[in-house]
């Protein structure tokens, strides 16, 4: 992300003048070589499970907001034409922003590193503070400025050329940019602020995207091949870990991944609707993860994924077409892209984009408040996309004034920024959120001391051995012993096979989707509101039945529809009835097309192939006597209507 408006005018510079140059001098002379740093060590985060922790192993949630201006070719934060920089950095501390995500280009960097660093065009009528600056002198004393207020530091690799439309060019290496000065770039960054803790965390790179037609793009594979961007990660990671090893390192996904049984080498014939790959936002795609992680050695416990998520305002994906909600998003979007990382206790996630404009589309304030429930009740990182009012695209926190808060998007917003006891929690142990006497904020050090209250860190106990009833040759109804917890349990996972299928409120679930004569084994782990997650209980091997379909009192219809067609595609709707006289709990409707037609992307059910075979999703499985349900389809080739067959259980 990161379009923007076009840039207003720069008041005239008063560098040109005795008095800037002479209060110039005075500044330069107060800024050391690089910035001031905290004391080594003191506010290091690192990786526990999917948490990150402080030194003392105490679990910390890292929310904040991105300000670009520093990637594109202006080589500074943008709205410093007419807003001061210290007046903004305190404003973000006391609404809450204990991290800020700064992009910034590799070119910069390399700059910076070959002291090539310029002074940027900044109002300096309205910063005086930066007159006679260049723009690393401001980037630092910015960082002066971030320690003043408690506020930490995430650094971004944006794109690879100093461009505000940088981040369109899919990988990590442009034109006199190569893949070693990229990794050098890091280097001296690692270098520069190794003792400097206010700079906590790297981006290693922003959206690396492409797909199998693109003559670059950013792949995801075990290779050591350019464009492997896996790769690439472990790479960067390693060396930028062998001089400062307590930075924490966030990798972002990519655009897409082959489906099961692809190769990257299969073709994309419909990039829009292709059967041989995964979609998502750029960034976005870590379905690789399960295939092939990153794996950084003795410090893996640096490691943080970060995916990044948008509405159908920035871009309109196929699963805004379709009646949605928190629950369908989980299931069709965010766990099978990433999630399940987070479930499965793999890594933590940062989300390092989200955001967009508030009341001009019903389903993007459905989308974000959804996503930031997700946020809130998993405690998930994040950074929200963005301080900056100029992002074409999104708008931003700022009104275009750069100084007054957009309201309405605030208080969406706000639910996600972590705040114990009414205050907002700094990242830093002795600084609270807001400065020295701050009214709004607590230090972490308070958060985790008898004055800021001992934070909840106690697991629930481990919920009781699962039982199966129902069994059928594609289901069954699992129950278990509830969990107990200090303060309260809040949801249980369902594990299956030692990974999360579901997670729910209560202590039973419906198992759907099974294959006949086959044996499962759940296991079930409790969380509570903290993040706090029990050990998994014993597991329960069920096998299912080798009969099925539907009962004598049970039936169901099927009914396809195709509600629009084009040249080499379709869209379609099923309608599933439960025609009998009880009530049913999952449904399966399967169907065979011609050769050539085939299923790209499918909502309101999980789709198996290589027939096609569609069952329920989760939260539209249960079919009272005579009640419908709907799922819908995008397909590419010949549109028709083929014979279906439905069974209700």
């Amino acid at each position: 992300m990161g379009l923007t408006l076009a840039l207003p005018a720069v008041a005239a510079s008063a560098a040109t003048n005795s008095p800037a140059k002479a209060a110039a001098a005075s500044a330069k002379a107060a800024i050391p070589a690089r910035a001031a740093a905290a004391a080594p060590g003191s506010d290091w985060l690192h990786v526990s499970g999917n948490q990150i922790v402080d030194a003392a192993g105490n679990p910390v949630w890292l929310t904040g907001v991105n300000w670009f201006g520093f990637n594109a070719s202006e080589r500074v934060f943008h709205g410093l034409w007419s807003a001061n920089i210290t007046e903004i950095t305190r404003s973000m501390s006391q609404r809450g922003i204990n991290i800020v995500r700064v992009p910034i280009s590799t070119q910069l960097l390399l700059e910076w590193k070959n002291g090539q660093a310029a002074a940027p065009n900044v109002n300096t009528y309205a910063n005086p503070e930066l007159a006679g600056l260049d723009s690393l002198e401001i980037f630092e004393y910015w960082l002066d400025l971030c320690e003043t207020y408690g506020i930490k530091v995430l650094l971004d690799v944006h794109s690879a050329e100093a461009d505000n439309s940088g981040h369109i060019h899919p990988v990590w290496y442009k034109g006199s940019v190569t893949p070693e000065l990229y990794y050098q770039a890091w280097e001296w960054a690692a270098t520069r602020w190794k003792t400097n803790d206010t700079v906590v965390a790297f981006d290693l790179k922003n959206e690396p995207h492409g797909t199998a037609n693109d003559t670059t793009r950013a792949k995801w594979d075990n290779s050591t091949d350019i464009d492997n961007w896996k790769n690439t990660a472990e790479v960067a990671a390693r060396r930028i870990l062998a001089i400062n090893p307590d930075v924490l390192i966030l990798v972002e996904g990519n655009e897409v991944y082959p489906r099961e049984g692809k190769t990257w080498s299969s073709p994309n014939t419909n990039p829009d609707l292709s059967p041989n790959y995964y979609y998502n936002w750029w960034g976005g795609n870590l379905r690789g993860v399960k295939d092939h992680p990153i794996n950084l050695g003795a410090n893996q416990d640096q490691l943080v994924y970060s995916p990044h998520d948008y509405g159908p305002l920035v871009f309109n994906q196929p699963w805004f077409d379709k009646p949605f909600d928190k629950a369908s998003l989980t299931d069709d979007v965010w766990r099978p892209n990433w999630f399940y990382l987070h479930e499965n206790g793999t890594a933590p996630l940062l989300i390092g984009e989200w955001g967009g404009r508030l009341g001009q589309d019903a389903r993007q304030d459905k989308w974000m408040t959804a996503l930031r429930d997700l946020i809130v009740e998993n405690k998930l990182h994040q950074t929200f996309w963005v301080l900056n009012p100029n992002s074409g695209d999104t708008g931003g926190l700022l009104l275009d004034d750069w100084k007054t808060w957009d309201e309405q998007k605030y208080a969406l917003l706000k639910p996600a920024l972590w705040q114990h006891g009414g205050k907002f929690v700094s990242l830093d142990h002795e600084t609270p959120l807001g400065g020295t006497g701050s009214t709004t904020g607590i230090s972490l050090g308070q958060r985790y001391s008898d004055g800021g209250g001992e934070g909840d860190t106690a697991a629930p106990s481990v919920p009781g051995q699962p039982t199966a009833t129902a069994v059928t040759a594609t289901g069954a109804t699992l129950s278990w012993a509830a969990s107990t917890d200090n303060v309260g349990v809040t949801a249980y996972d369902v594990l299956r096979g030692g990974s999360v299928v579901a997670t729910v409120s209560g202590t039973t679930y419906n198992a759907t989707g099974l294959t006949a004569s086959t044996a499962y084994t759940f296991s079930v782990r409790a969380r509570d509101a903290a993040g706090n997650v029990s050990a998994a209980s014993t597991g329960r091997t069920v096998t299912t039945t080798a009969g099925g379909g539907t009962g004598p009192d049970q039936g169901c219809s099927a009914t396809y529809r195709t509600t629009t067609s084009w040249t080499g595609g379709f869209q379609a709707e099923v309608t599933v009835r439960n025609t009998g006289t009880t009530a049913g709990s999952r449904w399966t409707v399967a169907w065979t097309y011609p050769s050539g037609t085939t299923v790209g992307s499918l909502w309101n059910g999980v789709l198996t192939t290589p027939a096609v075979t569609v069952r329920n999703a989760d939260h539209n499985g249960a079919l009272a006597a005579n009640a419908s349900t709907s799922f819908g389809l995008v397909g590419s080739g010949a549109a028709a209507t083929p014979a279906l067959s439905c069974t209700l259980a």
